[in-house]
């Protein structure tokens, strides 16, 4: 996503925890297509780097969360600890990012934030209850924000993505973790990143200033809203 939102006079912030190489790797294909690139790294399961992160990133026209926490924890073996944990990366860290760097896209009158949520909001798994309670509570979010928002000129919309193939999935559920769930989609091919790209890049354009509040499943008809 990074790199389709690449072009010549944007600069882009890339986060990463504990993965500088492979950021610097997206930085580089950024800069390729002209843009300006900067690495900025935080644990976002610290709610004080998260404030640190807005500040060092300075005015911020377009804010995309994208990173979460994996949790496929079974409701008996669920630990407290767990739970929270999940919800303060994948729900609280959204909210204190949209919350420091929103106050200066009103003040500008234009801005553009893109939660990504899960298409398990809508099919209550395979994740864990965690998870899924917190990809739904940032739909919540996104919905009061972009009420709130709205009068200013920023717009807050959710990207559901389907099976999405990364690596990240084959780390959690084996070699082909979504071959059942390729039969239920309307298309039948495995997803990959790059799919997400152009609706990412209509959410943040000067055209979809009249789409807010929105979730948009990218999921080849996996699920419909």
């Amino acid at each position: 996503m990074a790199v389709g939102l690449a072009e010549p006079g944007r600069t882009l912030l890339l986060h990463h925890l504990t993965a500088a190489g492979e950021a610097a790797e997206v930085a580089r294909q950024c800069r390729e297509l002209g843009a300006d690139a900067e690495l900025l790294d935080a644990d976002l399961a610290d709610p004080d780097a998260v404030r640190r992160l807005a500040e060092e990133a300075g005015p911020v026209d377009i804010l995309v969360n994208n990173a979460s926490r994996a949790s496929n924890v079974d409701l008996g073996d669920l630990s407290l600890a767990e739970w929270q944990e999940t919800f303060t990366v994948n729900v609280t860290a959204p909210m204190l990012l949209a919350q420091a760097l929103s106050a200066g896209m009103a003040a500008r009158g234009w801005g553009r934030i893109v939660n990504v949520t899960s298409a398990t909001v809508r099919l209550g798994g395979p994740s864990g209850p965690s998870y899924v309670a917190s990809k739904a509570a940032l739909v919540g979010l996104t919905r009061s924000l972009a009420h709130g928002l709205g009068p200013s000129g920023v717009t807050v919309n959710a990207l559901s993505p389907g099976a999405i193939l990364t690596e990240r999935e084959v780390e959690l559920a084996g070699g082909d973790p979504h071959a059942e769930i390729l039969a239920r989609q309307a298309v039948p091919r495995r997803l990959v990143p790059e799919d997400l790209v152009a609706a990412v890049r209509f959410l943040v354009s000067d055209g979809a200033s009249a789409m807010t509040g929105q979730v948009v499943e990218v999921g080849a008809g996996l699920v419909y809203r």
